[in-house]
């Protein structure tokens, strides 16, 4: 990490006033428009500011991430000492985002000269730039040469410097609008690589793959959409050791890859594969029978992959790279994809319109979202989904179900108040639903399930030294449990004697 140059603008008052004038690099503005933080959860600490409300922040890293007032961030320096290099030696810097060394020199030069000639008619940036670079002991470098900078710097800020909204949740647009490549290719990466090592014939990564669980998927995926004739045996061996996982989607497109080939001497095998356990016989119910001929077993795969798979990543969906990002440990790829698909619905809820009814919305992706985001261990982002995804159920049933999970969430976060909130309304439901959909809810696990998140809410409380609050809850909590019937009342009785002993002991210490 460099911060040589930081360091003299903050001791010599006189660079200091170089900095701001004219190079807008303000060390008196530290105070963003708005809390944020990084989506990674990485520190950021602002360390100057401009006239238009922007504010320079430098990250765990060294790195230096610019956001504007409008709601964009970007990398704009791998140091703060390269970011000054920019600031000063580009002086119309935010004016040449869209610039990239693919431009060519030419392009780059007209521009920028364009842009650093209006500043000459209101600064002497021909006085104070070789002034402050010399003090500061930044090397003097060409236009050219910064605008590749600047872009390196730009394509580094998703996903690990993605910058949100600290109270909303809700992140910042890029600041430029340079391509990046689609979340499948870096996901894809290590499937293809094993699918090439494959295809050379090495039988050891041959071993070394089938028997690793997320390589062997990535490297199913990869030959999804890299066909060849020759990959029949080396389907046939990740087949058998994909069913060792269950029923997955890629033990169903291994058996598509497979089938597609339409080998009648393949049904043998496919048939033992779906026998392997009751998820799979059931998940391949409907392949064709070890007596069926090819013809039957390729018109079977065609169906599904034309129906789940096909050849082209981007018609797959979201979920299915953040997932196999996460398994491969790539959280912050997978965490931004998901924040920037959740920011889409929460800006546009159209987006969940069913296409054959599309007065009613399908909320299933807000449910995903949530439960992706709690696997990724974000839980604010869990129930910045789920809370939304409240908002918009229908039936007493689900709003009940619902809202029982945000209360988990908001207890889970700290935020006891507003799970005491949640659970309240959901009381008020089963006190007075709209519908008939919870005539029966008092028998069945989701009774169960309310009563235990009151408990495990009221020791919580109990915990946090709020111990009136804690009897409130215990009290609701056990007016719900005398209304369990069945199996359900018995198996927490225990839990609720437990409990009351903690919320007795909180009332007692104070």
């Amino acid at each position: 990490m460099s911060d040589h140059a930081l360091r003299l603008l903050q001791q010599h008052a006189h660079l200091a006033e170089l900095a701001v004038s004219p190079f807008d690099f303000d060390l008196d503005r530290t105070d963003h428009v708005e809390p944020v933080r990084l989506a990674s959860g990485g520190p950021v600490r602002p360390v100057a500011g401009d006239g238009a409300g922007g504010t320079y922040f430098v990250c765990a890293d060294g790195s230096v991430l610019y956001a504007d007032s409008e709601g964009s961030a970007g990398i704009i320096g791998s140091t703060v000492d390269e970011a000054l290099e920019i600031v000063i030696g580009l002086p119309g810097w935010r004016d040449h985002l869209d610039l990239s060394p693919a431009d060519g020199p030419e392009k780059v030069l007209a521009r920028v000269a364009e842009v650093e000639e209006e500043f000459r008619e209101d600064y002497g940036i021909d006085e104070a730039r070789p002034e402050l670079r010399a003090a500061l002991g930044l090397p003097e470098r060409s236009p050219v040469e910064l605008i590749g900078m600047l872009h390196t710097a730009l394509l580094r800020t998703e996903p690990d410097f993605l910058l949100l909204n600290a109270e909303e949740g809700c992140a910042y647009d890029l600041l430029d609008r340079h391509p990046r490549p689609p979340l499948w290719e870096p996901v894809l990466a290590q499937g293809r690589a094993d699918l090439a090592a494959l295809r050379a014939g090495d039988r050891t990564a041959w071993d070394a793959t089938a028997e690793d669980p997320v390589r062997r998927r990535l490297v199913l995926r990869a030959a999804q959409f890299d066909r060849a004739d020759g990959d029949l045996e080396l389907l046939r061996y990740l087949l058998r050791h994909e069913a060792r996982s269950s029923m997955t989607d890629e033990l169903r497109l291994a058996a598509v890859l497979v089938g597609l080939r339409g080998h009648a001497e393949d049904l043998p095998l496919l048939d033992e594969v779906r026998e392997t356990d009751f998820d799979t016989a059931c998940g391949l119910s409907e392949m064709p029978r070890p007596d069926a001929d090819g013809t039957t077993l390729r018109e079977w795969a065609r169906g599904l992959d034309e129906s789940f798979f096909g050849a082209d990543p981007s018609d797959e969906p979201l979920y299915t790279w953040t997932e196999l990002a996460a398994d491969q440990g790539l959280t912050e790829l997978a965490r931004a994809a998901l924040i920037r698909r959740l920011d889409e619905i929460v800006m546009d809820q159209g987006l969940l319109r069913r296409p054959e009814a599309p007065k009613t919305l399908d909320t299933s992706d807000l449910s995903s979202l949530a439960h992706d985001f709690e696997q990724l261990g974000d839980l604010p982002q869990a129930l910045r989904a789920q809370r939304l995804h409240a908002a918009l159920q229908d039936t007493a049933w689900d709003r009940v179900s619902v809202w029982l999970t945000q209360a988990r969430l908001e207890r889970e976060t700290g935020q006891l108040a507003q799970a005491s909130g949640t659970l309240k309304a959901l009381r008020e439901i089963l006190a007075a639903p709209a519908d008939d959909s919870l005539r029966h809810w008092q028998g069945v696990n989701l009774g169960r399930f309310i009563a235990k998140e009151h408990y495990a809410l009221a020791r919580d409380l109990a915990d946090a030294d709020l111990p009136e609050e804690a009897r409130a809850t215990l009290a609701a909590a056990d007016e719900i449990l005398g209304e369990l019937t069945g199996a359900a009342a018995p198996a927490l009785r225990e839990l609720a004697e437990d409990v009351a002993e903690r919320v007795r002991d909180a009332r007692d210490l104070r």
